[in-house]
């Protein structure tokens, strides 16, 4: 049986591997999604494929250095507090290596298939998966084990962008057709390697750049997400705080007192007991902070480690979560909830900037390289015609325009499943028609990713932790 414990060896190797995994999931996630973007300027020869893969390599890389970290830790709330920060301070080998094994087997398993996948389904699955599994590890109702409110906010978001990809698309085509008289618009490209007319090229460029910003302003956040529970597993000591927002703790006694009166007080939906003992022991020692030293039988010296810190973090954001959920919780006892939720997340909520780089370094990378076999289902399988600008065109643009609204506003979404339903829709809406057997292939791998990829992690965490 394997055993990671603190700064064993084996955790070490482990985490080491973790941190190269992620790195790889990022990298495939680059030229799996990419052919999004890149299948319209490529099919219509308004850019050559080296070109057009550099041009979206550079701006993933742009998208997610802009991209902001609401979506990051969307996915990372998923996970329940204790995997996120075991209270020992051991780290989370086999939360890590169940997330980065199953998701990048399924996004290999379906590149190689040529069948266009959404990289985020893969992580929300096993994200799910390795939820479920800790709740069977430590005998927990599933109902308190994971945080179905928060899965379903996010697959909500994953099941209706896609719908409004393909309508917008859909409709976007219509109204091109009716406003601009130009052909070159609405034909497939002539035989040979001539471009586009000028304005219908540049065009296409732009939409195919917005699509690559929008990408890595939503994808790249994600990553920042996974690389930061690897990069607390490898360095708690430097990166369980924030060092910019640590001076948040410990909290003045009045709020710490008030916090944990807030968690007693409205336990009516059977708050997990780790969150109210989480608040006691930040009461704590956030009263053991405040008295000098000798003053009384708490001393500063009674401070925990970051890493236990982190974890009492998340226990209370969690149970506060729950008060906030409450229906019999009181307004005003929620909006204090709130409040102070808010107050807590940013200690243990952020990323360093050379996170950021390394993940916009390993998409955009990734975006440079095996494009080619998801371009050709993109441009030439899912309609009977070939893909035509004015197609192309308004998938990209709907969807560029629903990746950055969901980037901004914290909604993890699927550059795939949007561009790739937008295409769809674009199709429908020129009359041109669906091959329904490719379409049917694409939507099947859609449905069976989550229920895959979920089952898949459930049983690697469940056999890694026992």
């Amino acid at each position: 049986m394997l055993h990671f414990t603190p700064d064993s060896p084996l955790s070490i190797v482990m985490l080491v591997l973790c941190g190269i995994l992620v790195c790889v999931f990022e990298f495939v996630n680059g030229f799996h999604d990419t052919a999004n973007a890149v299948a319209t300027v490529i099919y219509t020869r308004s850019l050559r494929p080296g070109k057009a893969v550099i041009l979206s390599g550079v701006m993933n890389f742009l998208g997610v250095l802009a991209g902001g970290l609401s979506v990051a830790y969307a996915l990372v709330e998923l996970l329940p507090p204790d995997v996120l920060s075991p209270p020992d301070g051991a780290p989370a080998v086999p939360m890590l290596l169940a997330l980065f094994g199953t998701a990048l087997a399924w996004n290999l398993f379906t590149w190689r298939a040529g069948i266009p996948n959404s990289s985020s389904h893969c992580v929300i699955g096993a994200i799910v998966g390795v939820a479920i599994g800790d709740a069977f590890v430590h005998g927990r109702h599933l109902g308190d084990g994971v945080d179905w409110q928060q899965v379903l906010k996010v697959l909500e978001a994953l099941a209706f962008s896609p719908m409004l990809g393909l309508l917008g698309a859909g409709l976007l085509y219509q109204v091109l057709r009716a406003v601009v008289k130009n052909a070159a618009l609405f034909q497939p490209p002539p035989e040979g390697d001539a471009p586009p007319q000028g304005w219908v090229r540049w065009l296409l460029v732009g939409t195919c750049s917005a699509v690559s910003f929008s990408h890595g302003s939503n994808d790249g956040q994600k990553s920042i997400g996974l690389i930061m529970l690897t990069v607390v597993g490898l360095w708690p000591a430097l990166y369980a705080l924030d060092p910019h927002q640590a001076h948040l703790l410990p909290l003045a006694p009045a709020q710490a007192a008030h916090m944990q009166q807030i968690l007693t007080a409205y336990d009516h939906d059977g708050l997990r007991t780790e969150a109210l003992a989480a608040a006691d022991r930040m009461q704590a020692w956030s009263n053991a902070a405040a008295l000098p030293p000798g003053s009384g039988a708490l001393q500063s010296t009674d401070i925990p480690s970051p890493v236990v810190q982190r974890g009492d973090v998340f226990q209370v954001v969690a149970g506060l979560k729950k008060v906030e959920r409450n229906a019999d919780t009181p307004a005003q006892a929620k909006a204090e909830a709130k409040a102070l939720r808010n107050s807590l997340k940013p200690v243990v909520e952020f990323a360093p900037w050379w996170v950021r780089l390394l993940s916009a370094m390993c998409l955009s990378l990734g975006t440079m390289i095996g494009y080619q076999r998801i371009v050709r289902t993109l441009g030439e399988k899912i309609g009977r015609t070939h893909l035509t600008p004015a197609q192309g065109a308004s998938a990209e643009l709907v969807g560029a325009g629903l990746i950055l609204t969901a980037g901004y506003t914290g909604l993890p979404v699927s550059t795939t499943h949007i561009v790739t339903a937008g295409i769809a829709g674009s199709m429908l809406g020129s009359g041109s028609g669906l091959q329904r057997g490719m379409v049917g292939r694409i939507v099947l791998a859609w449905l069976a990713t989550l229920p895959v990829t979920i089952g898949l992690a459930a049983v690697l965490f469940y056999g890694l932790s026992l």
